[in-house]
């Protein structure tokens, strides 16, 4: 039998239904359909997890243990596996030393070539790095920021001590930190702080190792008498997180943050920034943005330094030609977006010399701009072209085109999809009449019809970032699209300014929600109470049976319907429970039933099938709206932490799609969305503004693009070659800004055929 091909027999996970497929190898096959159609049960939960799985089956129990744990997936056989990569949306997160040059390890380079032409020699490499002791920033400890306490907060100056005075967590009156101070002696403890001298508040807040003299008998003996700040910062901001976290909300009140004034935010100390490279210590290099980095490094002509030298402009270069040449090797991780996160996974694995791989990519087109998906349309065939498989889980027609194969499932989402409904290629898939080939072949156009504003909201000014001095008016009462390449200053202008100057904004984004892993879109939505009564009245017992969070819980997993083990540094172990096998209730409560489905079944149902099942108005009105922005695929006790960015920014919408007079920020609403599903977004975003709301939209896609009101463009470029606004005013008239990427491409896609 050939090896060329995986071959993947009897797929069964989660909508699947029981499909075989052959894919071949060395090849870019690109997997697309509606939303919850099956492209992830297969290529991630199938073949991706399979791969994993028998990876880690060739290493020791010991280390297989210590590893994240992948059951076997429901399939009958999977064939000709290679070792898979999987470069998903996931952000990189990450603590606050890890950076973008840190992850990519190009700062590591950096560190080498200081440590071989830097003059003067301080030390070699580790030298160079802010996480180790004799590089570091002692004030900041290498984090570039110091955390400081505001005293105005920390003092209610209109009490004393006794009274409460002290308002951080575990100071209050009865609280064992604030004896301390009331059994010390130094201070009448029914004083007003607000009438205390100079020299009483100095050492209430700053003295440090004082030997106490005239204590009250309570004083411990051998004590010494140590400040509120001092103590505070010992106990809470330099210790292990541990305290930290059990007050972190509490703290943050108190706590900012500031640029270390000793460093200057650098993270290095004194000796390690005297060593310059052409004029430039490591902090200005890092400092830069990538594409800057990249003209100066090719300025460096050392012989000795070479080929670092050269290895470095390498992976500049990679950094750019993938779109990412406007971020700097300091920015944090923890800041990245989704798309900027894979990405920079992405160049982790273009330095590798490894053949014979299968990539597998989650949406990579997320966040980007058209001019940005040729960049990573060129990086999907170099990684083809080194002899690997590629695999693409895809909606966007620019990335679908570079495909050698593409699988097309569906018809629909949920139970109605789940099948191979195209095998072929892109011209093939266009004549297929399936709904991706439906799209694939429209013609698009503008708005017929554009909203004339009601007003205007203005923004004068704005110098946040990579913005030079921008004033824009954005029109009240219609749907504003604002549009540049990544890293233009979209972001920055809408997210971060527009809420100083009107914060009554409501930001409709992919952040997760903030609730527990019991939350579900039955909770949120709050129709779960409504369905735990109808249940109760109809079998003529209490409600809260119906709760997985009381009495009708399965006692093992406590009414979640998996158990977790923590493996503490590694990933935590997820797994159904035994007890229940997922159902989350007791045997009792699984008897009861509402129309012949218990309360289990009807978790489990999707929002499509909850639709056929309820004829309530109350829980069939919920359930349109989440129908409405095109989420019928997902089951009413899924928890909300297992859904993407996408889903959970339209489970939001769905939230205010009663609301009316507001001004709302869609952050790219068309993450994760099917071309089908795009239409459908669009008549929501339609539907808010016909409510007397305006909306304004940061958004890539063309076809919503071109159903806007209103356009505003930045750039013309990304980083510090952007920030300025290129064009304002409607779509089609963009199209005639000879300044404007944006422009350009619709042009061209509305001059398709």
């Amino acid at each position: 039998m050939s090896d060329n091909c995986i071959r993947v027999l009897g797929a069964r996970e989660r909508n699947l239904k029981n499909i075989d497929v052959v894919i071949s190898k060395k090849e870019i096959t690109v997997f697309t359909g509606v939303s919850g159609s099956g492209k992830s049960s297969l290529v991630f939960d199938t073949i991706a997890a399979e791969s994993q799985r028998q990876l880690n089956e060739t290493y020791t129990s010991f280390i297989r243990h210590r590893m994240p744990h992948y059951g076997k997936p429901d399939v009958d056989t999977i064939e000709n596996l290679s070792v898979a990569f999987i470069i998903n949306q996931k952000r990189l997160g990450g603590n606050a030393r890890s950076t973008v040059g840190t992850v990519t390890d190009i700062y590591s380079l950096l560190r080498l070539l200081f440590s071989r032409i830097g003059t003067p020699f301080v030390g070699y490499s580790d030298v160079f790095s802010f996480n180790n002791l004799a590089g570091m920033c002692s004030q900041c400890q290498g984090l570039g920021k110091v955390e400081t306490i505001d005293i105005e907060r920390l003092l209610d100056k209109n009490k004393s001590l006794n009274e409460g005075a002290v308002c951080f967590p575990t100071f209050e009156p009865g609280g064992w930190r604030l004896t301390r101070y009331i059994h010390s002696g130094f201070f009448d403890n029914d004083k007003k702080i607000k009438d205390y001298s100079e020299a009483e508040l100095e050492m209430l807040l700053y003295a440090d190792g004082i030997k106490v003299k005239n204590p009250s008998p309570e004083w411990h003996k051998t004590s010494l008498y140590e400040g509120l700040i001092p103590r505070i910062e010992r106990s809470f901001l330099k210790k292990e997180e541990r305290e930290k976290t059990r007050y972190s909300k509490q703290i943050e009140r108190f706590v900012t943050k500031q640029t270390c004034s000793h460093c200057n935010g650098t993270r290095l100390n004194d000796k390690v920034l005297s060593c310059k490279v052409n004029g430039k210590n490591i902090a200005e290099c890092a400092e830069m943005q990538v594409s800057e980095l990249l003209e100066f490094i090719e300025t460096i002509h050392t012989p000795v330094s070479a080929t670092i030298v050269s290895e470095l402009a390498n992976r500049l270069q990679q950094m750019v030609s993938i779109g990412l040449g406007y971020l700097s090797l300091n920015r944090k991780t923890s800041t990245l977006s989704g798309g900027e996160s894979q990405r920079i996974k992405m160049v982790c694995q273009l330095g590798s010399s490894l053949t014979d791989l299968t990539y597998i990519f989650d949406e990579p087109s997320i966040g980007l701009h058209p001019h940005d998906i040729s960049k990573i349309n060129d990086l999907m065939k170099l990684l083809r072209d080194k002899g690997n498989t590629v695999l693409i889980v895809e909606h966007d027609p620019d990335l679908i085109k570079i495909a050698d194969h593409i699988i097309d499932m569906g018809p629909s989402a949920g139970i109605y999809g789940g099948e191979i409904v195209y095998q072929g290629d892109l011209q093939g898939l266009k004549e297929s009449g399936t709904l991706t080939g439906k799209y694939l072949s429209h013609q698009p156009e503008y708005k017929l019809n554009t909203r004339t504003p009601k007003g205007w909201l203005s923004i004068e000014n704005a110098t946040l970032h990579n913005l030079k001095n921008i004033s824009v008016q954005i029109p009240k009462g219609v749907m504003t699209v604002v549009t540049g390449v990544a890293g233009s200053g979209k972001s920055t202008l809408i997210n971060q300014v527009l809420p100083q100057f009107y914060p009554k904004t409501v930001f409709i984004d992919q952040k997760g929600i903030q609730a527990s892993k019991r939350s579900n879109i039955a909770t949120f939505m709050g129709i779960f109470d409504r369905i735990r009564k109808l249940f109760a009245k109809k079998n003529g017992v209490s409600a809260s049976l119906f709760s997985f969070n009381s009495q009708g819980a399965c006692p093992v997993c406590k009414g979640l319907g998996v158990t977790y083990t923590d493996l503490a540094f590694m990933d935590t172990i997820v797994t159904v429970c035994e007890e229940c096998q997922g159902d989350r209730f007791t045997d009792e409560v699984l008897q009861y039933k509402l129309r012949g489905k218990n309360i289990s079944e009807v978790l489990k149902m999707t929002v499509a099938e909850a639709l056929e099942f309820f004829q309530e108005k109350e829980i069939s009105r919920v359930l349109n709206m989440l129908s409405d922005v095109g989420i019928t695929y997902i089951p009413l006790g899924q928890p909300l932490n297992t859904l993407s960015g996408g889903e959970l920014q339209r489970i939001k919408l769905a939230s205010e799609l009663e609301n009316d007079g507001q001004i709302y920020v869609l952050d790219e609403p068309s993450t994760g969305l099917h071309m089908a599903d795009i239409k459908q977004l669009i008549g929501v975003m339609n539907r808010l503004v016909e409510q007397n709301s305006t909306l304004i939209v940061i958004e890539h896609n063309l076809d919503i693009i071109c159903q806007a009101d209103w356009i505003i463009d930045l750039g013309p470029f990304a980083g510090q070659n952007g920030g300025e606004i290129i064009f304002t005013g409607l779509p089609e008239d963009l199209v005639k800004c000879r300044h404007s990427l944006t422009g350009s491409y619709l042009k061209e896609y509305i001059g398709r055929t």
